[in-house]
C-alpha cells in the first residue's frame, strides 16, 4: 500500500513570527509572544487541516521566509527560527507549564521534536507589511 501522506507543507502567516530569546517558555500564559504563538498555531492548523497533514516522524527541513519593510527587521535569524520551530513541534513535551490556555491549538504539531531537523533555511524579502512563510518538509533518510 502506498503512503499518501503529504511530505511538505507550506503556509503564509501575517505579522511577525514568535521569537525565542529567553529561558521563559513562549508557551507560558501571558508571555509577550503569546499573540504571535497563537497566530502561527492557527495558520499551521488551517494548513494542516486543508491538506490532511500528519506530524512527520522522521528527518525534516524547515524553511522560513520573513517579509518586512527594508531596515525594519525585528530579531536575528536564530531567534526567529527558534521561535517558529518551538511552536511547530509537539508541545506535549512541555510538561513543566500548563498549556490549557492554548485550547485546541495545543494539539497543533507539524513534527515531533527539533531533533528531527536536518536542514534549516532563512531569508528575507522586502515588503510593505510584515508577514512570513513557513515550509516544513520530510528529508529523505540518509541526508
Amino acid at each position: 500500500m502506498q503512503d499518501t501522506r503529504a511530505l511538505a507543507l507550506t503556509f503564509e502567516v501575517s505579522g511577525l513570527p514568535p521569537v525565542k530569546t529567553e529561558a521563559l517558555s513562549i508557551f507560558a500564559a501571558g508571555h509577550r509572544q503569546a499573540t504571535r504563538v497563537r497566530t502561527l498555531l492557527q495558520a499551521a492548523l488551517t494548513a494542516a487541516q486543508r491538506t490532511g497533514w500528519t506530524p512527520l516522524p522522521g528527518p525534516i527541513e524547515v524553511d522560513l521566509v520573513l517579509r518586512c519593510p527594508p531596515g525594519h527587521r525585528t530579531a536575528d535569524a536564530s531567534t526567529l527560527l527558534g521561535g517558529v520551530c518551538a511552536v511547530l513541534q509537539d508541545k506535549k513535551r512541555v510538561s513543566s507549564i500548563g498549556l490549557t490556555h492554548l485550547g485546541v491549538l495545543v494539539d497543533v504539531a507539524l513534527y515531533t521534536d527539533d531533533r528531527q531537523i536536518r536542514r534549516l533555511s532563512y531569508h528575507e524579502e522586502p515588503a510593505e507589511d510584515f508577514s512570513y512563510q513557513v515550509r516544513v518538509a520530510a528529508v529523505p533518510t540518509g541526508v
